[in-house]
């Protein structure tokens, strides 16, 4: 009779609890101290290590840079480039950084040129394809601007970990030997396809140490005038490659201002030129500001048809008018302005797909040739101060040209084919031919790279994100801001809901396999053609909401982390 009533005493006290049922699988990570989130672990902790021992938002952003050229090596770098925003809490100011890879003296179009045609083979792999690494100095400049730790304490991490071994996870493993180019090199063939490379075992980088160790001691000037540099262009010379130690000495980081524009209650900044990235989705932000779809949800049929509508408008514009702006500036303050996009907005039919010929009033008589990678990366931080840097970098293709400069350790990139190679070759219009990217000596080539953060009306930063993704990138990083703004998501579902990617002057929309399928058919109502993407990006955000910082790592790459500070 006792046992009976204690039983029955339970049951009354379990249906009198509430469950906690959670609105999604998806959880950031939370917390009131400095937060750091990349597509690494191990680089994630190594960035929350000098927050930690006091360090501010740029000294982890340095020490997560050189980090990543160990531990991601097929997109981390210091033989590639990118670009950076800081902001600067105390002042409220946001500054850009442009350390994009540069073409050296010797670089012209006829270098990949045979009988006329563009080799794309000679500007994918190879020396050839190798542009004037911009890392090491943006990283340096960062540092000089607002870095609070003696740069050789955030150095050292790397340092270490290359003499100690870079753990093989199956990630790295896989992508290792998914990269056919890593075989047209020695060097890289002995660092990256020795026998005693294996899951669970360990990569030591004794002559990327070396390397490190120089850069620590010596500071940028070892990599672009001293020892470093006189390999490289030894290497250079030996194997046909272009950079010079002139191009070398002459490679300065660009500290400019991002461009931004007020979208609904918010001030979005993005990557200006030579991104074009920033541009795509200023652009289609502009846009969608004349819509009120508030009533739909992000993974309708009818929201995700405005979406890849607006999103043509912006590949667009940088398809047609960015470059590098040293040498062709772009109407920046016109693309983006809200008479030009209301205009457009009117444009767009609720229920048919706008033609490439309509949008541009010139049919495009060739297939473009100008492809761009999916292998760069993203990282963003914010300290307890908060401080915040949003950074997107790349070496181009999966471990970049697939070069390693014999006694570096350094892998290098694959940017020289980012230039618009049919120009001059064809009258056609599309982004291979844009005058605005063609190959000059000097220059640096259009990218879709685009770091982003986002405030309030106030100027409270409110969100950093980013993502690598090739030509995909831009739509990866709108969807996220706008599950955001727009659909009241928290950065964990923001993050996960199922993404789409739509170009210029390309029909196919592009839709990633965990779309709804009636969604599909319904977007083919439409006039679209979708085709299956089984991922897009990796973005690594932080969203910043009642005085708590929320990150989420995306989940369609293995190995990406959030770390907090201690």
């Amino acid at each position: 009779m006792l046992r009976l009533s204690v039983l029955l005493l339970l049951s009354l006290f379990i249906r009198s609890q509430e469950y906690l049922e959670y609105s999604h699988p998806f959880h950031p990570t939370v917390s009131d101290k400095g937060m750091v989130v990349t597509q690494n672990y191990i680089a994630s902790d190594i960035g929350a290590e000098i927050l930690s021992k006091g360090g501010n938002a740029v000294d982890a952003a340095v020490a997560v840079g050189f980090a990543l050229t160990a531990t991601l090596p097929r997109a981390g770098n210091i033989g590639g480039g990118g670009f950076m925003l800081i902001y600067d809490a105390k002042n409220e100011t946001i500054v850009s950084l442009d350390f994009r890879s540069m073409s050296p003296e010797l670089a012209t179009p006829d270098v990949y040129r045979i009988d006329g045609e563009h080799q794309s083979s000679l500007s994918r792999s190879g020396y050839k394809a190798i542009a004037v690494p911009g890392t090491v100095d943006g990283l340096f400049t960062a540092h000089e601007l607002y870095g609070s730790m003696d740069i050789k304490d955030l150095i050292q991490p790397t340092i270490d970990l290359c003499i100690e071994g870079i753990p093989v996870t199956p990630d790295l493993y896989g992508a290792i030997h998914n990269t056919e180019t890593l075989t047209n090199d020695a060097e890289s063939s002995k660092v990256y396809l020795d026998e005693s490379v294996k899951v669970g075992g360990k990569i030591k980088l004794l002559d990327l140490a070396e390397t490190l160790i120089k850069i620590r001691d010596e500071g940028k000037d070892a990599f672009y005038l001293g020892e470093i540099a006189d390999k490289i262009e030894n290497a250079m010379i030996e194997n046909g490659g272009l950079i010079r130690k002139s191009d070398l000495a002459k490679y300065k980081t660009n500290i400019t201002q991002p461009i931004s524009i007020d979208y609904r209650d918010k001030i979005i900044f993005a990557q200006g030129p030579p991104s074009g990235g920033g541009v795509v989705i200023l652009t289609a932000m502009q846009i969608l500001k004349n819509f009120d779809y508030s009533d739909l949800k992000p993974n309708s049929a009818q929201y995700l048809h405005i979406l890849a509508e607006a999103l043509k408008y912006g590949h667009q514009n940088r398809s047609k008018f960015i470059g590098d702006p040293n040498f062709y500036p772009a109407p920046i303050e016109d693309i983006l302005s809200d008479e030009n996009n209301a205009r457009k907005a009117k444009e767009i039919n609720f229920k048919k797909t706008t033609s490439s010929d309509r949008i541009d009033r010139v049919t495009r008589s060739i297939e473009s040739r100008y492809k761009e990678s999916e292998d760069t990366t993203h990282f963003s931080i914010i300290d307890e101060e908060g401080n915040a840097v949003s950074v997107t970098y790349t070496l181009g293709y999966s471990f970049g040209s697939g070069v390693t400069i014999p006694g570096t350790g350094i892998l290098t990139n694959s940017q020289m084919n980012n230039f618009s190679s049919q120009y001059g070759i064809s009258d056609s219009i599309s982004r291979s031919t844009s005058p605005a990217n063609k190959l000059e000596p000097f220059k640096r080539p259009m990218s879709t790279m685009s770091p982003v953060m986002v405030f309030d009306e106030n100027g409270k930063l409110e969100l950093i994100t980013g993502s690598p993704g090739g030509s995909k990138i831009p739509a990866i990083n709108l969807q996220v801001i706008l599950n955001v703004i727009d659909f009241d998501l928290d950065i964990g579902l923001a993050t996960m809901m199922p993404r789409i990617h739509q170009d210029w002057p390309y029909s196919s929309l592009q839709v990633e396999k965990t779309l709804n399928n009636d969604t599909k058919r319904l977007l083919e109502t439409y006039g679209h053609k979708p085709k299956e993407s089984k991922t897009m990006g990796s973005t690594q955000s932080i969203q910043i909401k009642d005085g708590l910082n929320f990150g989420f790592a995306d989940l369609r790459r293995p190995d990406a982390k959030v770390s907090v500070q201690k």
